[in-house]
Protein backbone atom coordinates (compact mmCIF):
# COMPACT_ATOMS: atom_id res chain seq x y z
CA UNK A 1 0.00 0.00 0.00
CA UNK A 2 1.79 3.44 -0.59
CA UNK A 3 -0.06 6.07 1.74
CA UNK A 4 0.80 9.81 1.38
CA UNK A 5 0.97 10.70 5.18
CA UNK A 6 0.22 14.13 6.89
CA UNK A 7 3.62 15.42 5.46
CA UNK A 8 2.57 13.46 2.46
CA UNK A 9 5.87 11.38 3.00
CA UNK A 10 5.36 8.01 0.60
CA UNK A 11 5.20 4.60 2.51
CA UNK A 12 7.17 1.89 0.44
CA UNK A 13 5.84 -1.07 1.93
CA UNK A 14 3.02 -2.97 0.13
CA UNK A 15 0.30 -4.46 2.73
CA UNK A 16 1.13 -8.16 3.04
CA UNK A 17 -2.25 -9.15 2.91
CA UNK A 18 -3.26 -7.58 -0.59
CA UNK A 19 -4.20 -9.73 -2.93
CA UNK A 20 -2.77 -9.85 -6.30
CA UNK A 21 -5.98 -10.02 -7.75
CA UNK A 22 -10.01 -9.23 -6.77
CA UNK A 23 -12.92 -11.12 -6.82
CA UNK A 24 -14.93 -8.36 -8.16
CA UNK A 25 -15.25 -4.16 -7.11
CA UNK A 26 -17.70 -5.13 -4.48
CA UNK A 27 -15.27 -6.81 -2.65
CA UNK A 28 -12.00 -4.79 -3.58
CA UNK A 29 -14.15 -2.03 -1.83
CA UNK A 30 -14.47 -3.97 1.11
CA UNK A 31 -10.98 -4.48 1.07
CA UNK A 32 -10.14 -0.96 0.64
CA UNK A 33 -12.31 0.00 3.21
CA UNK A 34 -10.44 -1.67 5.50
CA UNK A 35 -7.51 0.14 5.47
CA UNK A 36 -9.49 3.38 5.85
CA UNK A 37 -11.53 2.73 9.12
CA UNK A 38 -10.02 5.76 10.87
CA UNK A 39 -12.95 7.56 8.73
CA UNK A 40 -15.68 5.32 9.75
CA UNK A 41 -18.56 7.25 11.22
CA UNK A 42 -17.25 10.53 10.10
CA UNK A 43 -18.05 13.66 7.55
CA UNK A 44 -16.34 11.75 4.90
CA UNK A 45 -17.68 11.97 1.72
CA UNK A 46 -16.85 9.43 -0.65
CA UNK A 47 -17.28 10.05 -4.44
CA UNK A 48 -16.91 7.15 -7.07
CA UNK A 49 -15.34 8.02 -11.15
CA UNK A 50 -18.28 6.03 -13.25
CA UNK A 51 -18.73 3.93 -13.90
CA UNK A 52 -16.68 0.80 -11.93
CA UNK A 53 -15.37 3.27 -9.74
CA UNK A 54 -18.58 3.86 -8.36
CA UNK A 55 -19.00 0.33 -7.81
CA UNK A 56 -15.85 0.20 -5.34
CA UNK A 57 -16.81 3.62 -3.73
CA UNK A 58 -20.44 1.86 -2.69
CA UNK A 59 -18.31 -0.59 -1.22
CA UNK A 60 -15.97 1.83 1.03
CA UNK A 61 -19.02 3.74 1.77
CA UNK A 62 -20.99 0.86 3.16
CA UNK A 63 -18.32 0.10 5.60
CA UNK A 64 -17.07 3.39 6.67
CA UNK A 65 -20.69 4.91 7.04
CA UNK A 66 -19.72 7.52 4.97
CA UNK A 67 -22.02 10.04 1.93
CA UNK A 68 -21.32 8.35 -1.12
CA UNK A 69 -21.65 10.34 -4.93
CA UNK A 70 -20.63 10.00 -7.91
CA UNK A 71 -17.85 12.69 -9.71
CA UNK A 72 -17.52 12.95 -13.40
CA UNK A 73 -14.41 12.60 -15.84
CA UNK A 74 -13.91 12.00 -19.20
CA UNK A 75 -10.89 11.17 -20.78
CA UNK A 76 -9.42 14.12 -23.57
CA UNK A 77 -8.31 11.61 -26.03
CA UNK A 78 -5.35 12.09 -28.76
CA UNK A 79 -6.89 12.43 -32.21
CA UNK A 80 -7.79 9.24 -34.39
CA UNK A 81 -5.62 7.51 -31.06
CA UNK A 82 -9.14 7.06 -28.92
CA UNK A 83 -7.18 4.94 -26.34
CA UNK A 84 -5.06 7.03 -25.87
CA UNK A 85 -5.84 9.90 -23.30
CA UNK A 86 -3.52 13.26 -23.31
CA UNK A 87 -5.94 14.23 -20.56
CA UNK A 88 -9.20 14.67 -19.01
CA UNK A 89 -11.81 16.95 -17.63
CA UNK A 90 -14.79 17.23 -15.21
CA UNK A 91 -18.25 17.99 -15.15
CA UNK A 92 -17.38 20.56 -12.84
CA UNK A 93 -15.00 22.55 -14.66
CA UNK A 94 -11.69 20.82 -13.96
CA UNK A 95 -8.79 20.15 -16.94
CA UNK A 96 -5.66 18.33 -16.61
CA UNK A 97 -3.72 18.42 -19.95
CA UNK A 98 -0.17 16.27 -20.57
CA UNK A 99 1.36 18.81 -22.47
CA UNK A 100 3.39 16.15 -23.41
CA UNK A 101 1.51 14.19 -24.83
CA UNK A 102 0.02 16.72 -26.75
CA UNK A 103 3.41 17.63 -28.23
CA UNK A 104 4.53 14.59 -28.56
CA UNK A 105 1.50 14.14 -31.47
CA UNK A 106 1.02 17.40 -32.65
CA UNK A 107 -1.94 17.82 -31.53
CA UNK A 108 -2.96 21.75 -32.70
CA UNK A 109 -4.24 24.27 -29.84
CA UNK A 110 -7.73 23.96 -32.09
CA UNK A 111 -7.88 20.31 -31.57
CA UNK A 112 -6.98 20.80 -27.89
CA UNK A 113 -9.89 23.05 -27.31
CA UNK A 114 -12.79 20.99 -29.47
CA UNK A 115 -11.74 17.83 -27.67
CA UNK A 116 -11.45 19.80 -24.20
CA UNK A 117 -15.27 21.57 -24.96
CA UNK A 118 -16.53 17.86 -26.49
CA UNK A 119 -15.52 15.90 -23.41
CA UNK A 120 -16.90 18.32 -21.25
CA UNK A 121 -20.40 18.33 -22.52
CA UNK A 122 -20.25 15.36 -22.15
CA UNK A 123 -18.90 15.19 -18.58
CA UNK A 124 -22.11 17.87 -17.83
CA UNK A 125 -24.67 15.24 -19.53
CA UNK A 126 -23.26 11.94 -17.18
CA UNK A 127 -23.31 14.10 -13.96
CA UNK A 128 -27.36 15.08 -15.08
CA UNK A 129 -27.45 11.31 -15.58
CA UNK A 130 -26.37 9.79 -12.93
CA UNK A 131 -27.01 12.75 -9.95
CA UNK A 132 -30.60 13.49 -11.60
CA UNK A 133 -32.46 16.28 -9.08
CA UNK A 134 -30.24 15.71 -6.48
CA UNK A 135 -28.39 18.62 -5.12
CA UNK A 136 -24.24 18.27 -5.52
CA UNK A 137 -23.05 17.16 -1.86
CA UNK A 138 -21.26 19.57 0.22
CA UNK A 139 -17.12 19.27 -0.45
CA UNK A 140 -15.99 22.31 2.04
CA UNK A 141 -14.08 21.40 5.09
CA UNK A 142 -14.94 17.54 4.90
CA UNK A 143 -12.52 14.82 4.47
CA UNK A 144 -12.96 13.86 0.82
CA UNK A 145 -12.00 10.54 -0.57
CA UNK A 146 -12.10 9.92 -3.88
CA UNK A 147 -12.22 6.27 -5.40
CA UNK A 148 -11.97 4.38 -8.79
CA UNK A 149 -11.31 0.87 -9.29
CA UNK A 150 -7.44 1.29 -10.86
CA UNK A 151 -5.12 3.43 -11.43
CA UNK A 152 -3.34 3.59 -14.82
CA UNK A 153 -2.50 6.58 -16.69
CA UNK A 154 -4.28 8.78 -13.81
CA UNK A 155 -5.21 11.29 -16.36
CA UNK A 156 -8.57 11.21 -15.22
CA UNK A 157 -8.18 10.75 -12.07
CA UNK A 158 -5.59 13.83 -11.86
CA UNK A 159 -8.46 16.06 -13.07
CA UNK A 160 -11.14 15.24 -10.63
CA UNK A 161 -8.17 16.09 -7.75
CA UNK A 162 -8.18 19.36 -9.15
CA UNK A 163 -11.66 19.77 -9.48
CA UNK A 164 -12.70 18.73 -5.55
CA UNK A 165 -9.46 20.08 -4.31
CA UNK A 166 -11.11 23.96 -6.01
CA UNK A 167 -13.80 23.38 -3.66
CA UNK A 168 -11.94 23.45 -0.70
CA UNK A 169 -12.41 20.26 1.47
CA UNK A 170 -10.33 19.40 4.81
CA UNK A 171 -8.39 16.60 3.67
CA UNK A 172 -8.70 15.36 -0.21
CA UNK A 173 -7.55 11.47 -0.17
CA UNK A 174 -7.41 8.90 -3.29
CA UNK A 175 -7.91 5.43 -3.11
CA UNK A 176 -7.90 2.71 -5.23
CA UNK A 177 -7.37 -1.21 -4.81
CA UNK A 178 -4.88 -1.40 -7.91
CA UNK A 179 -2.31 1.33 -9.79
CA UNK A 180 0.78 1.79 -11.11
CA UNK A 181 3.26 2.36 -8.42
CA UNK A 182 4.22 5.96 -10.53
CA UNK A 183 1.01 7.10 -10.76
CA UNK A 184 0.48 6.58 -7.17
CA UNK A 185 3.93 8.14 -6.27
CA UNK A 186 2.93 11.31 -8.17
CA UNK A 187 -0.37 11.63 -6.96
CA UNK A 188 1.03 12.49 -3.24
CA UNK A 189 1.53 15.88 -5.29
CA UNK A 190 -2.17 16.00 -5.60
CA UNK A 191 -3.77 14.41 -2.93
CA UNK A 192 -3.19 14.81 1.08
CA UNK A 193 -2.95 10.76 0.84
CA UNK A 194 -2.86 8.00 -1.41
CA UNK A 195 -4.18 4.75 -1.03
CA UNK A 196 -3.15 1.99 -3.69
CA UNK A 197 -3.55 -1.79 -2.12
CA UNK A 198 -1.86 -4.28 -5.34
CA UNK A 199 0.77 -2.25 -7.54
CA UNK A 200 -0.59 -2.67 -11.09
CA UNK A 201 1.16 -5.95 -12.88
CA UNK A 202 3.82 -5.62 -15.90
CA UNK A 203 0.21 -6.10 -18.06
CA UNK A 204 -0.70 -2.32 -17.35
CA UNK A 205 -3.92 -3.39 -17.22
CA UNK A 206 -6.55 -2.73 -14.67
CA UNK A 207 -8.95 -5.33 -15.23
CA UNK A 208 -6.08 -8.47 -14.91
CA UNK A 209 -6.12 -7.53 -11.35
CA UNK A 210 -10.20 -8.74 -11.44
CA UNK A 211 -11.75 -11.94 -11.91
CA UNK A 212 -14.90 -10.32 -12.95
CA UNK A 213 -13.91 -6.86 -14.49
CA UNK A 214 -17.37 -6.57 -16.49
CA UNK A 215 -18.45 -3.18 -16.75
CA UNK A 216 -21.92 -2.16 -14.97
CA UNK A 217 -24.58 -0.26 -16.77
CA UNK A 218 -25.83 3.13 -15.85
CA UNK A 219 -28.69 2.04 -15.03
CA UNK A 220 -26.84 0.43 -12.30
CA UNK A 221 -24.87 2.95 -11.74
CA UNK A 222 -27.91 5.46 -10.95
CA UNK A 223 -29.65 2.70 -8.49
CA UNK A 224 -26.84 2.30 -6.74
CA UNK A 225 -26.08 6.34 -6.16
CA UNK A 226 -29.95 6.79 -5.66
CA UNK A 227 -29.69 3.75 -2.88
CA UNK A 228 -27.60 6.01 -0.67
CA UNK A 229 -29.58 9.27 -1.24
CA UNK A 230 -31.41 10.99 1.48
CA UNK A 231 -34.70 10.48 0.74
CA UNK A 232 -36.67 13.50 -0.18
CA UNK A 233 -39.58 15.11 2.40
CA UNK A 234 -42.99 14.34 0.95
CA UNK A 235 -44.45 18.54 0.41
CA UNK A 236 -47.39 17.10 -0.80
CA UNK A 237 -50.23 19.30 1.10
CA UNK A 238 -52.63 16.43 2.40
Amino acid sequence: MATGQENNEAVHDPEPEAPARFPNRHEAGDLLAAVLTAYRDTDALVLGIPRGGVIVAAAVARQLGAELDAVISRKIAVPAQPELAMGAVTADGGVYVNERTVAAHDVSGEQLAAAIARETAEAKARQELFRGDRPPPRIANRTVIVVDDGLATGATMRATLRSVRAEHPARLMTAVPVGDWDACEEFQEEADEVVCLTVLGSTGAVGSHYDDFDPPDDETVRSLLGSFAPAVPDRRVG
